[in-house]
C-alpha cells in the first residue's frame, strides 16, 4: 500500500470511523451508547485485518483499548460526575505506558512499527529488527515517537478531565471532550507519518534495504 493511502487508511479507521459512530449513536443510545458503538468499526477492521493477512493492527488496537477503558469507567463508575471525571484519567494510562516503556531498551512505539512491518513481509519485521540495532537515527525517532505519542495521550486526557471537570452535568462538555480525544488521535497520526517520512529520508544514506522505504 502507498504511504499515503496508508496514511488516510488509518487515519479513516482509527479517527473518522469511530467519531462518526459516537455521534450518529450519542443521541439515541447516550454516552455509553455511543462508546460502544465507536468501537465496532475497530472491531470490525481488526478481525478482517486478522483473517485477512494474519496481521494484528497495533495501532487499532491503542485506540480501541481507550475506548474500552472509558466504557469501562462510565458503565462501572459512581455518579455522573466521578464517572465522567475517571473516564478520560482511566484511559491516560495508555499515555503513561507510553512514557515508562521509555526506561525500557524497546518502548512501545517499536513494537507498533514492527507490526506495520509483519503486515506485508514478516521478512520487513526482521530487517526492522536488525535496522533497529544498526541506525541510530531510526532507534532515536521511535524513542521520540513514544516520547510524543506519551505525552500527547497523557495530556489530552488531563485535558479532557479538566473540561468536565469544569463544566460537570453540561452535554456539551462530553461532545468536546470527544472531540478533543480524536482529534488527537489525528494529529498524533498525522505527525507519525511525518517521522515516518523524515526516517525513510535517512535510509536513503544506507546501502541495504530499508524497512520502511515501500511502507
Amino acid at each position: 500500500m502507498k504511504p499515503r493511502l496508508r496514511y488516510f487508511t488509518a487515519l479513516f479507521v482509527n479517527v473518522a470511523l469511530p467519531w462518526l459512530a459516537y455521534r450518529l449513536a450519542f443521541p439515541h443510545w447516550g454516552h455509553a451508547g455511543a462508546l460502544s458503538a465507536s468501537a465496532l468499526p475497530l472491531i470490525a477492521w481488526m478481525t478482517w485485518d486478522l483473517l485477512r493477512y494474519r496481521h494484528f493492527d497495533a495501532l487499532s488496537a491503542i485506540v480501541l483499548v481507550g475506548i474500552l477503558l472509558s466504557l469501562a469507567a462510565v458503565t462501572l463508575g459512581g455518579n455522573k460526575l466521578e464517572a465522567a471525571v475517571e473516564e478520560p484519567m482511566v484511559s491516560g494510562m495508555i499515555g503513561a505506558s507510553f512514557l515508562v516503556s521509555l526506561a525500557f531498551h524497546r518502548p512501545l512505539v517499536f513494537y507498533l512499527a514492527r507490526s506495520t512491518m509483519s503486515r506485508e513481509d514478516h521478512r520487513s519485521a526482521e530487517s526492522f529488527e536488525k535496522h533497529w540495532r544498526e541506525r541510530p537515527v531510526l532507534a532515536a525517532y521511535i524513542r521520540l515517537m513514544t516520547l510524543v505519542w506519551g505525552l500527547g495521550m497523557t495530556g489530552e486526557n488531563i485535558l479532557r478531565s479538566a473540561i468536565v471537570w469544569q463544566w460537570p452535568g453540561d452535554p456539551r462538555s462530553t461532545l468536546v471532550s470527544e472531540i478533543l480525544r480524536y482529534g488527537v488521535y489525528a494529529a498524533l497520526t498525522a505527525w507519525t507519518f511525518w517521522c515516518r517520512r523524515r526516517i525513510r529520508q535517512d535510509a536513503l544514506r544506507y546501502p541495504a534495504d530499508n524497512p520502511l522505504a515501500s511502507s
